[in-house]
């Protein structure tokens, strides 16, 4: 009990120190938030564009020093640095948390659910996903700032990925949780490591390929330097990139600053989607010239991935969180038509 009121005092601490004032009377913010991506990546420049859009809308009051490719703690790990004062903020994903509570499976990806970035936006803004998220995270001494959905992934693979007869013995990288227990039931054999091992395990061939993000950061990760197969369009997974703040560092910033904050989200999220129409596309027509062979799956095999997808769905709805979050999307696929009652 007296450490959990020591560390309790201190991350209140730590939230005072994040929020102060100036001479002048303005407010000032300081906030440290870490991303598995590297700046050189899509992902990364746009959250680079963050940083700079909340400095210019708060007039510098808004100080936020950004750590790139998981560079203080591992990927998987950021979550808790910034819920217990290590960081401030955590700009990686949910589906990190799986193995803290099955229910950021739904969160950080659901999987063969939303076919576009619009639909899953839609669901956590007005289709009541962020009350039942939000609650999810505060749980963890958390709050979901907002969300950053890019599109669907594609997979990059030294052998070729073009259906599910070539998943049979596959080896890759996958993220924790949902994922793995999907493509085992098709034959695959999933291996869970760090976002930032990929490169590594792909060049000394103890994975066959990777679920890493989509096509175009995939090429900014160098993977078909090495892989020389992909699926496009991709459709096993369209992960949500949050923003999510140490609970006690939020509450403690003004109003105006956690308005900036969620707005300059939201802006970047529609940035995200829209410029990966654009940068997939090209990435797609250089690779095709470099002689890297993109598939694209028939209907049957999509639907079978799908029925493989859905039916696992509540094998993950094992505590109150998840339960509640995995009704809201089916509520909310079956109103748009992508779910069948």
């Amino acid at each position: 009990m007296k450490f959990l009121k020591t560390a309790a005092t201190s991350v209140a601490a730590l939230a005072l120190l994040a929020s102060g004032a100036i001479a002048d009377g303005h407010a000032t913010t300081k906030l440290r938030i870490q991303t598995h991506y590297a700046p050189e990546t899509t992902s990364g420049s746009l959250l680079t564009e963050l940083v700079d859009n909340i400095k210019l809308m708060s007039n510098g009051e808004i100080e936020i020093e950004m750590f790139y490719s998981a560079s203080v703690v591992k990927s998987v790990e950021t979550f808790d640095a910034a819920a217990t004062g290590i960081l401030d903020c955590d700009a990686t994903g949910g589906g990190y948390q799986t193995g803290k509570n099955p229910a950021f499976q739904f969160v950080g990806d659901i999987m063969g659910g939303y076919a576009t970035p619009a639909q899953q936006l839609s669901w956590l803004y007005y289709g009541g996903g962020r009350e039942a998220a939000q609650k999810l995270y505060n749980k963890y001494d958390m709050q979901l700032v907002g969300w950053i959905v890019y599109g669907q992934e594609s997979f990059a693979s030294t052998k070729p990925i073009a259906g599910v007869e070539d998943l049979k013995d596959w080896k890759f990288r996958s993220p924790p949780g949902m994922e793995t227990k999907i493509f085992e039931k098709m034959g695959a054999s999933p291996i869970v490591m760090d976002f930032t091992e990929i490169f590594t395990a792909l060049e000394t061939g103890i994975i066959d390929g990777a679920d890493a993000s989509n096509i175009s950061n995939n090429v900014g990760l160098g993977l078909y330097d090495i892989a020389k197969f992909a699926n496009y369009p991709g459709f096993h997974s369209m992960p949500s990139d949050h923003l999510a703040c140490n609970k006690a560092v939020w509450d403690a910033m003004p109003e105006h600053h956690r308005a900036i904050m969620e707005t300059a989200v939201s802006d970047i999220a529609l940035k995200s989607a829209l410029i990966f129409e654009k940068k997939n596309a090209e990435a797609v027509a250089m690779l095709t010239e470099q002689g890297v062979t993109i598939s694209e799956w028939s209907p049957e095999d999509l639907q079978t991935f799908r029925d493989a997808a859905q039916a696992t769905w509540p094998e993950f709805a094992t505590t109150p969180e998840a339960e509640e979050l995995v009704a809201s999307h089916i509520a909310y696929l079956t109103q748009l038509g992508l779910v069948k009652k």
